[in-house]
């Protein structure tokens, strides 16, 4: 098989699994991952709630995957600024895309645009440290409703209800921990259209709401419908049952008096942010009643919940990258199994791609392995067919970001930013404590 250089952009576990599985199945093969923020991981590092640390257990082995020395990484790297279409075809025989999704998916209802009205995706990559985002956070509501039925809506429930004591286990900065100590909320509200048999939280999830001494959780009994297709999920998925069996006990829970509170609601349907001088008062759900297939619709019975902040959590939304072939209506590249095609759904030659950015954001990190490995399969069957680049060099790329005045880091300079994290929570008995600010997550990395 012919030697082949592979740009890979995007360093979250999409872009690191393809990197990996690419490098296994072809010995020849040379990949270069490049990301826009100067450390790696992706949504593992920003958009998983640092009360989760069993989850990050995936680092470990992304980590692992860095170390091949066949696979460099590079961040601080803009794709369609610092790198461009022509400039991958220019140094590479093919490019994988995988950006992943870290926007909100819009919700058109009245008084979404109010200003206490927040995308969860937002208020994760805050929590998270997100280099991109602001150091502060308007954490000033009472009564907060959170939109969603999956598990980035009970992280979100979650991390507004706890106390910012219990995250000081965590790798929060300081920034983040005096955020979360000035949040007054007392009561969170979570909204599902559906009832408890066609909720997407995990089981995990949904246990771990009640792990915190400060927090009770309960579930509203109106609401609480099982129909046909409801039971039949609950006979073929053994998680479903969980689901459901979990739901219950906090439905027949009488609570702890514990100071906070998080409250489930089903069979409600958000339809408006009500506002009072040009602020969030009320969130206006309609009930819902179950159609006999799985799917809902109103009843025209309306309720509405004394709430001050919204945080809507009803997916993540993937960004069209410049030059590059982007579906709009399902916010993804459009491609045939991981083949980018263009708009006459012809393969354009050497371009794959790989993550939610190929097929939506859906699923959990191990479909993403899967995914990965579908993606990689077609690239190997393409080998012959792969354009040839101009510069084949590995130096050539780097002379050529250096040329534009790009500074960039590297796999050692992330291994420098890794161990000064570490270092900075070891006196506070931490794991570590996060780097927010780019310009110095930039400076430890550079030395």
């Amino acid at each position: 098989m012919r030697n082949i250089r592979v740009a890979v952009i995007g360093a979250g576990p999409a872009g690191i699994y393809a990197s990996d599985i690419l490098c296994r199945e072809h010995e020849g093969a040379t990949v270069d991952i490049f990301d826009r923020l100067p450390a790696p991981y992706g949504l593992v590092r920003y958009g998983v709630a640092p009360d989760h640390p069993r989850i990050k257990e995936i680092i470990k082995a992304l980590r692992r995957v860095l170390g091949n020395e066949r696979i460099r990484f590079f961040g601080n790297v803009e794709f369609g600024k610092d790198l461009s279409v022509d400039d991958i075809h220019e140094f590479y025989d093919a490019v994988i895309y995988a950006t992943g999704a870290i926007g909100d998916k819009e919700l058109t209802i009245p008084g979404i645009d109010l200003p206490e009205s927040h995308g969860a995706a937002d208020f994760v990559s805050w929590y998270a440290g997100h280099p991109d985002y602001p150091l502060e956070w308007p954490l000033e509501a009472d009564a907060v409703a959170v939109l969603g039925a999956g598990n980035v809506a009970l992280d979100v429930a979650r991390m507004l209800a706890k106390t910012a004591d219990e995250q000081l286990v965590t790798e929060i900065s300081d920034n983040i921990y005096q955020g979360l100590a000035k949040n007054p909320a007392k009561k969170i509200h979570v909204f599902a259209r559906r009832g408890p048999a066609h909720i997407k939280f995990s089981p995990m999830e949904l246990r771990e709401l009640s792990h915190s001494p400060n927090v009770d959780v309960f579930v509203t009994e109106e609401g609480f419908q099982i129909d046909d297709a409801g039971q039949a999920e609950i006979g073929k998925h053994k998680a479903t049952k969980l689901v459901v069996d979990g739901l219950l006990k906090y439905l027949e829970s009488e609570g702890t008096g514990a100071p906070h509170q998080i409250h489930i609601h089903m069979m409600q349907n958000p339809v408006e942010v009500l506002g009072e001088d040009g602020h969030v008062v009320a969130l206006r759900t309609e009930v819902t009643e179950y159609q006999g297939d799985g799917s809902v619709k109103g009843t025209g019975e309306f309720i509405d919940t004394p709430v001050q902040a919204v945080y809507r959590a009803i997916g993540y939304r993937s960004d069209a990258l410049p030059g590059v072939p982007f579906d709009n209506r399902d916010d993804v590249i459009p491609n045939i199994e991981g083949r980018v095609t263009d708009e006459d759904g012809q393969h354009i030659a050497g371009t794959y791609a790989t993550g939610w950015i190929k097929r939506g954001p859906v699923g959990l990190i191990g479909h993403t392995k899967s995914d990965a490995t579908e993606t990689i399969r077609h690239l190997m069957e393409d080998l012959d067919q792969l354009p040839v680049p101009i510069h084949g060099s590995p130096d050539a790329v780097l002379e050529n970001l250096a040329a534009k005045g790009v500074e960039f880091t590297t796999s050692e300079g992330w291994d420098k930013l890794d161990a000064y994290e570490i270092a900075l929570g070891e006196p506070q008995g931490r794991e570590r404590v996060k780097v927010q600010s780019r310009d110095e997550m930039m400076r430890v990395s550079r030395g």
